[in-house]
């Protein structure tokens, strides 16, 4: 995933190169009327919509917490647990996320309002609204500014050096889908970076720090103190207890799952911080569209997803209400191809699978993957070895003969000019 700014010098074709500073502009103005259309008919069938979404959600949970009451009995158990499992997604994805955004501010309800919600989820939607929508959204996929490329943990872009330690990135990046919630709380203080700097003693730090942990204590209590006392009668605190931690780890591994679709798969590109200086409203919208992906599949899918399956579109409109992002989709493909830009979307498995590989692939040195086959495994496995228990200087001369290896493979492959006569 090498910066599109310098693909050029590794041979790969810059996907905005053939675009003029008018073309950028012209899909700035074509974009803006697209959101114009949406906000200009925005209406009573929105509002409808989100309404009637949250009265769905908060039956469904109340329905799987008493089914859970019974959880001693398997049936009840699967059945409860399904039901709160999807009634959490919807909860952080669909409404939760959509809301925090502001999508559905215009309607001024006071109660389903980006200001006043609160979601399911161990950040603070204050928090997480600096994280994610200041942060995330006007910064996305820029290395070095955008703190969701990685989320701090894992090597994004072939341009960073690799470390031994980056071998445990399938690891952590699993282990961070399991505790997903917890993880963007941690990203959202930004722990990370605070206890490098040593500055966890920091009044604002700790006063954030605190708000988090309080959420975490409320959620706690009740998912497996409150309601699995009130299955205690049935004999059931244990299975509610279960069910309780099952349908949380369940909402964060589909939810890592949605976010590395829409941001890491194999197609997205990322981009220099230079890149920025003095970017335009079209260069932001060309940012947009090439740093995001979507994920092609059924209505039920983009309910799940929180219509994050329209990740481009989402990137482009973070205002517009999320039912209308299907309604818009094939405008902006179109767009997509008037201009001769790569519209990545993929079927869900394909494109867990895509971010998957480039988690793995760039837990490995640069090339070693691709260079890599079942007649020449034991040689590479001995240089990755070598790269992963000796120094800096055996890492570079290693890393500079797998990447003469790629361009030896490349050239070998490519295909043989035949003449005319042939």
């Amino acid at each position: 995933m090498t910066t599109i700014q310098k693909k050029p010098a590794t041979g790969e074709r810059n996907p905005i190169a053939h675009l003029t500073e008018a073309d950028i502009e012209a899909i700035g103005v074509e974009l803006d009327a697209i959101r114009q259309s949406v906000l200009d008919d925005r209406g009573a069938s929105d509002a409808a919509y989100i309404r009637r979404l949250i009265a769905t959600q908060r039956h469904l949970e109340l329905g799987s917490r008493v089914v859970l009451l019974f959880s001693a009995f398997p049936p009840a158990w699967v059945l409860g647990t399904t039901g709160l499992s999807i009634a959490k997604i919807l909860d952080n994805m669909e409404i939760g996320h959509n809301i925090l955004h502001g999508q559905w501010d215009w309607m001024r309800d006071p109660k389903i309002h980006s200001s006043t919600w609160e979601w399911d989820n161990a950040t603070p939607a204050a928090q997480w609204k600096h994280s994610h929508n200041e942060v995330h959204h006007t910064y996305t996929n820029v290395v070095g500014k955008d703190n969701d490329l990685g989320y701090g943990i894992m090597r994004v872009d072939e341009e960073q050096r690799w470390h031994p330690f980056h071998l445990g990135q399938p690891l952590w990046n699993f282990i961070n889908a399991c505790l997903f919630e917890y993880g963007i709380a941690a990203y959202d203080l930004d722990l990370g970076a605070t206890i490098k700097k040593k500055q966890h003693q920091d009044p604002a730090f700790r006063a954030q720090a605190g708000q988090v942990l309080r959420k975490i204590r409320k959620q706690a209590t009740k998912d497996y103190l409150v309601h699995p006392l009130l299955s205690l009668p049935t004999g059931s605190f244990l299975p509610t207890l279960a069910a309780n931690a099952t349908a949380n780890v369940v909402r964060n591994l589909w939810s890592h799952s949605i976010i590395m679709c829409g941001h890491f798969p194999e197609g997205v590109e990322t981009f220099e911080k230079r890149s920025i200086e003095g970017e335009t409203k079209g260069d932001w919208y060309v940012r947009q569209m090439l740093g995001s992906a979507n994920i092609s599949g059924s209505k039920f899918l983009h309910l799940m997803s929180g219509n994050l399956s329209h990740q481009i579109e989402h990137h482009l409109f973070p205002d517009l209400p999320s039912n209308r992002y299907a309604e818009v989709a094939p405008k902006v493909q179109a767009l997509f191809e008037k201009y001769d830009l790569a519209y990545c979307a993929r079927p869900l498995v394909p494109q867990v699978y895509s971010a998957w590989h480039k988690v793995v692939r760039l837990s490995l040195p640069n090339d070693w993957l691709a260079t890599t086959t079942p007649k020449n495994l034991p040689s590479q496995l001995k240089t990755l070895y070598a790269m992963a228990t000796k120094g800096p200087k055996v890492r570079r001369a290693a890393q500079a003969r797998l990447t003469q290896l790629a361009r030896r493979q490349a050239a070998a492959s490519a295909p043989t000019e035949v003449s005319a006569a042939a």
